[in-house]
């Protein structure tokens, strides 16, 4: 007998159920809800959030721009030029098993928006040496839509990643994408925390839902259970959360969402990070009330495939107690 297709609806109400399952019914129907009322939008919920890539007319604008002042070759030539950066994080109160542990951090890869973007990570990514990957959203292309096209490209690039990897949301992806994100075998981080152990030391690694956007995100549920005195390291998508984590108390923050700019100054002065946070905040390592930051300006690129003065990345993270390998 020929097996029936499931109803568009059914599928609904079976993604509806397993989200429910996954993240407690409150966080699954507010952020599914808010997805059915906003997509597409050009401003936010505040009516202050400006989302360029929404505007149908935006990637025409940059091109005719950039092409006025004969930029436009050197721009999409840029968006490819992908290097690896290696940034130290200094804790003198790391586990000595903790030393020189090596964390992999991917952000705004927006694998559907160019096969040639997807391809340089996968082909820089295969020869680093790391112990975690980590990635901070932003995966689709667009704000609104379908998501198979944003899901393939993630699944290869997964064959590509060695070992655990845990990621966020960012205020381009859709909750849909959770379920099958995980069946690939990455482990998402729902204003939640999981602990990292390594000779039976602990790395207290939480995450939380998309905070530029879709105001999901829940610090207070994604770290209540690490221990006083615990290492913890918090992954968001966006900086604009960097005063409540640093005064929640935890150690690291890594996060992406700005781009850097994508389109700089000479001295890679951004014209907008579309973030509500200190310009110092918009790319590279940081510090807050404590707390030791790095923002990416993420591997791939937003609106158009071009770059100016705002090369992208991958970060490998090093955590070491001191210069050399002791506590200061």
């Amino acid at each position: 007998m020929t097996v029936r297709v499931p109803s568009s609806e059914n599928q609904d109400e079976l993604l509806q159920y397993r989200l429910s399952l996954r993240l407690g019914p409150v966080h699954a129907r507010q952020r599914l809800a808010i997805e059915e009322d906003a997509e597409a939008r050009v401003f936010g919920r505040d009516k202050c959030s400006f989302h360029l890539e929404n505007l149908t007319n935006a990637p025409n604008f940059i091109r005719f721009c950039l092409q006025a002042v004969g930029l436009l070759g050197r721009a999409r030539a840029n968006s490819l030029k992908l290097r690896t950066l290696h940034n130290r994080f200094i804790l003198p109160a790391l586990p000595k098993s903790f030393e020189g542990y090596r964390i992999l951090h991917l952000t705004d890869l927006h694998v559907d928006m160019d096969e040639q973007n997807l391809q340089a990570v996968i082909r820089e990514i295969r020869p680093l040496d790391y112990d975690l990957c980590v990635l901070t959203g932003d995966y689709r292309q667009q704000t609104w839509g379908p998501v198979d096209k944003a899901l393939d490209g993630m699944a290869r690039l997964r064959k590509a990643i060695r070992g655990e990897a845990y990621a966020v949301l960012g205020n381009h992806d859709s909750i849909r994408m959770v379920p099958p994100l995980e069946d690939m075998g990455y482990r998402l981080l729902m204003n939640e925390m999981v602990p990292v152990v390594k000779d039976k030391a602990r790395l207290y690694l939480a995450g939380v839902d998309d905070a530029h956007y879709y105001k999901a995100h829940n610090l207070h549920q994604a770290g209540d259970k690490i221990p006083p005195g615990g290492l913890s390291l918090l992954l968001s998508h966006t900086p604009e959360i960097w005063r409540e984590a640093a005064f929640a108390g935890y150690d690291l923050f890594l996060c992406g969402h700005t781009h850097g700019g994508q389109i700089c100054l000479p001295g890679g002065i951004p014209l907008t990070l579309d973030s509500d946070c200190p310009r110092r905040l918009g790319r590279g390592p940081w510090q807050a009330n404590g707390m030791q930051g790095y923002t990416s300006p993420g591997a791939g690129t937003s609106v158009l495939n071009v770059r100016l003065n705002c090369p992208p990345e991958v970060t490998v993270h090093t955590l070491t107690r001191g210069p050399d390998g002791k506590t200061q």
